[in-house]
């Protein structure tokens, strides 16, 4: 009886939620509600993007432009929303084309979500980080979770101003804001949305499809990574945690594993043994140099129990049978 009990509160619970996805069909908002809708069900979780997208066809599906604070209420409103995960924006190297729209994206799609949160219409917001928060002056080894970041790119610049906002509304409203310093999100399912380490997405499609893979960053750009599933799951994990838990509301530290292009395409000719790669670095080159090449995720450990599941084998490994079962490709 305990437990069917047990079991009914938390059918209950998370029936109850109302979860609005902004920006679902990025690389992360594509598997994000996949697994929200597994656990919440799918009516409960409302995927949206600033154009229709096969999505829709999934699911509850609305257009929303997050810039429209207006239009923004009236759907949340609609839909009786009590969570939402904030996850538009403008990425590192599509930023720096367009630096003006990037911050004004980055920056007032998030006031937007705040505002809601602290006129109590919403109870709990998922805002994404990135380590680009940090810049060339931070220390490149096991970066810690508090350290200099002085960030150089217009996304870094957006996304440590976020930080601070998400702190001050937690500070000052009692905002339930949560956030994760994702690394590097290597994924299968959809395509990558012009950040620097999209290499190590590009890569496999290139492998399987040519045999080549000409890389924007030098063999030995070490930069630190996670495999989509793991992003994910800690992405739900600390949005499912106790509020007592949650310590820093800026934003952790996320780790998963570093290599190099080199490294990755070791990996990759372990599977495709005909595998070439190229280098011709690029301005992306420079957005790296600034990011370090391992970060410190005790605090995540520390005080929600994040741990990762995947290393750069079993990525790479997963990530190429995935595909080809995608691609319809034989190796």
């Amino acid at each position: 009886m305990a437990l069917r009990f047990f079991l009914l509160n938390l059918y209950d619970m998370q029936t109850s939620e109302k979860i609005l996805v902004i920006g679902s069909s990025g690389q992360i908002g594509t598997e994000l509600v996949q697994n929200l809708r597994n656990i919440y069900g799918v009516e409960n979780v409302i995927a949206s993007d600033v154009k229709i997208t096969e999505q829709s066809k999934e699911g509850p599906f609305e257009v929303i432009d997050v810039l429209n604070a207006q239009g923004l209420l009236e759907i949340v409103k609609r839909h009786k929303v009590n969570q939402v995960y904030l996850l538009a924006a403008l990425l590192s190297a599509t930023a720096e084309k367009m630096p003006k729209l990037a911050w004004d994206l980055n920056m007032n799609g998030l006031l937007n979500v705040l505002e809601l949160a602290k006129e109590k219409i919403i109870n709990k917001i998922y805002w994404p980080s990135s380590i680009a928060v940090f810049g060339p002056n931070t220390p490149k080894e096991n970066t810690p979770q508090y350290t200099v970041m002085e960030p150089s790119t217009v996304y870094g610049i957006s996304k440590q101003a976020g930080e601070r906002w998400c702190e001050y509304y937690f500070n000052r409203y009692g905002v339930d804001v949560r956030s994760l310093r994702y690394p590097g999100l290597i994924g299968w399912k959809s395509a990558p949305g012009g950040g620097t380490t999209d290499y190590a997405v590009h890569i496999f499609h290139e492998g399987l499809k040519s045999g080549t893979y000409e890389c924007f960053l030098s063999e030995n750009a070490v930069l630190p990574m996670m495999y989509m599933p793991d992003a994910v799951k800690a992405t739900i994990s600390i949005m499912q945690a106790e509020p007592e838990k949650i310590k820093i509301r800026s934003s952790y530290n996320l780790a998963g594993f570093s290599f190099s292009p080199k490294e990755i395409a070791a990996e990759i000719k372990k599977h495709i043994p005909d595998f070439r790669i190229t280098y011709k670095q690029d301005s992306r080159q420079q957005i790296a140099d600034s990011w370090p090449k391992s970060i410190d995720a005790s605090e995540a450990f520390k005080d929600w129990g994040w741990k990762p599941e995947f290393d750069l084998t079993g990525m790479t490994s997963d990530m190429i049978k995935n595909l080809q079962k995608k691609q319809s490709i034989k190796i």
